[in-house]
């Protein structure tokens, strides 16, 4: 049997995995890193830690997969997007990486305001917004530029670690076309982008296929880290794209939604998909000749822990003395519930907000809280607030064409009210794969095997398998419709409240 080792740099970790080339599972390792906040909206990760990550999964997966490393044919990776990683020629670190959650380069993002939103949009496949590489690395020039100056190249996530693998510096289309620098359509940089930004093109990584063999691994690594110097390196793709290579959507008909820290709906298509009001964006797809079109909001799951670490202390102290999951005594608090949550509504803007809105300033908000409500109502109601948002970026993506179905991975779609709650808000079958949880490691070794001549991507999109099928319930779909209204004309009612608060902020930081 052959193998792949798949790296996902995700914001709260990095998990290895091991796969074999027919994808099963065979074994995986997770270890966690910091985030630091050094200042208003800003979001730093030290790649030394995510670097020291893998070494410590790598030797864990090893250990308990029992395999022979030189039957591991290549190693690939995903890694979170937008992030801003500046290293020396030699690979040497020079600051921490500003990554994707980070807004503080509004000034330098609105640069792009001079070839205006529309032109942007339509060249790179995403709306202007400080959450893109290109104002974050602007953003170093502007306010660090001893670090810019003695930067070599500017690198996402993944890409710092296969430089640590490889001694190469490079990047994929995928990470690519989330800088807000890069051409989607023609797969290049854009010279007037990085003008008006006033960056050197120098500084950006050549670009690749994310199937591109690197190299094969430094000898010294391999020692290091117990692995073959046969094993090929291979570029993988961001986090978004490998989760929705693992999600098995290969077909313009099919979507997925990711429930995580962050939520997002995605379809594949053979051309970018553009919003007229921009609220969606495109990547390029791992398979050569396709995009993403993709909504992600901030805080989906993230609105879930929130409310845990918010409301429910007794049920985390209970879920410990039982030995179970806090969200599974939660589960059962919902359970007592219905849909509406008794007519409550809560906006999930607790980190401003991406898709749909874009609005830096927009927070979280109860609608309708009255004395009645209890602690289980505001959980729904959270549940709820995450697939109402997220119903509005379905509706885009459907302009072109229903789906039928709609197919649901990540830590979210372990609850089972909330799969429900989406099936019901989107008034559509929620199909649950195999390996709900590995949807991104699993589109990373995919990549890594079609790299290393192992598969094919169509022979790869047999891997993924349902095991669970929710249907909606259409006296609850017709009731959720109404509501929804109410969803939607709430956050309209509070933008002007929104900007109000944002001016009072500086006095309260």
């Amino acid at each position: 049997m052959k193998y792949v080792i798949a790296y996902d740099l995700g914001t709260t970790g990095n998990k290895a995995t091991l796969y074999g080339v027919d994808g099963k599972l065979l074994a995986s390792s997770f270890s966690g890193y910091k985030t630091y906040h050094p200042g208003p909206n800003q979001v730093e990760q030290d790649p030394l830690e995510w670097w020291e990550s893998v070494k410590k999964t790598t030797s864990e997966l090893i250990a308990r997969a029992a395999v022979n490393p030189e039957e591991i044919v290549s190693i690939s990776f995903s890694g979170q997007m937008m992030g801003a990683i500046p290293v020396d020629r030699d690979g040497k670190l020079l600051r921490r990486a500003i990554i994707w959650a980070d807004q503080r380069s509004v000034e330098q993002s609105e640069r792009l305001e001079d070839v205006g939103n529309d032109f942007v949009y339509r060249l790179t496949g995403s709306r202007i917004t400080p959450t893109y590489s290109g104002p974050k690395i602007a953003w170093i020039k502007d306010n660090e530029p001893e670090i810019y100056n003695k930067a070599h190249k500017f690198l996402n996530a993944k890409d710092y670690i296969v430089s640590r693998f490889t001694g190469e510096f490079g990047t994929d289309h995928s990470d690519a076309s989330m800088t807000l620098l890069f051409d989607i359509e023609n797969l290049k940089w854009s010279e007037k982008l990085v003008e008006v930004l006033g960056l050197d093109m120098e500084k950006l990584p050549a670009v690749t296929s994310s199937t591109n063999v690197v190299s094969k691994i430094l000898p010294k690594v391999a020692e290091e880290l117990g692995l073959s110097k046969k094993t090929l390196i291979v570029r993988g793709g961001g986090d978004g794209a490998c989760a929705c290579l693992g999600a098995g959507i290969v077909s313009p008909d099919e979507a997925y939604l990711y429930l995580g820290s962050s939520s997002w709906v995605s379809t594949c298509s053979t051309e970018p998909l553009f919003d007229e009001k921009s609220r969606t964006f495109n990547f390029a797809y791992p398979i050569e000749g396709f995009y993403c079109p993709t909504g992600t909001m901030q805080a989906g799951g993230a609105s879930y822990h929130w409310a845990k670490d918010a409301l429910c202390q007794h049920e985390e102290e209970k879920a410990k003395a039982l030995g179970l999951s806090a969200f599974t005594i939660m589960d059962d608090l919902v359970d007592q519930t219905r849909p509406g949550a008794g007519n409550l509504v809560f906006l999930p803007y607790l980190l401003g907000e991406r898709s749909p809105r874009w609005n830096i300033n927009a927070r979280g908000a109860f609608i309708g809280l009255s004395s009645t409500h209890r602690k289980a109502d505001m959980l729904r109601a959270v549940l709820e607030g995450v697939a109402f948002n997220l119903k509005i970026v379905l509706d885009i993506l459907e302009t072109k064409g229903k789906f039928d179905k709609i197919r649901l991975i990540g830590g979210g779609a372990k609850g089972r009210n909330w799969k429900q709650i989406v099936a019901d808000i989107f008034g559509k079958t929620v199909t649950v794969p195999e390996y709900l949880e590995e949807a991104t490691s699993m589109g990373a070794a995919i990549i890594g095997a079609v790299g290393a001549g192992e598969m094919t991507f169509k022979e790869a999109s047999t891997f993924v398998r349902d095991v669970q099928f929710i249907e909606y319930n259409p006296e609850n779909h017709r009731y959720y419709e109404r509501l929804f209204e109410v969803f939607d004309k709430a956050y309209g009612s509070l933008i002007e409240t929104y900007e109000d608060l944002a001016k009072l902020r500086q006095y309260s930081n």
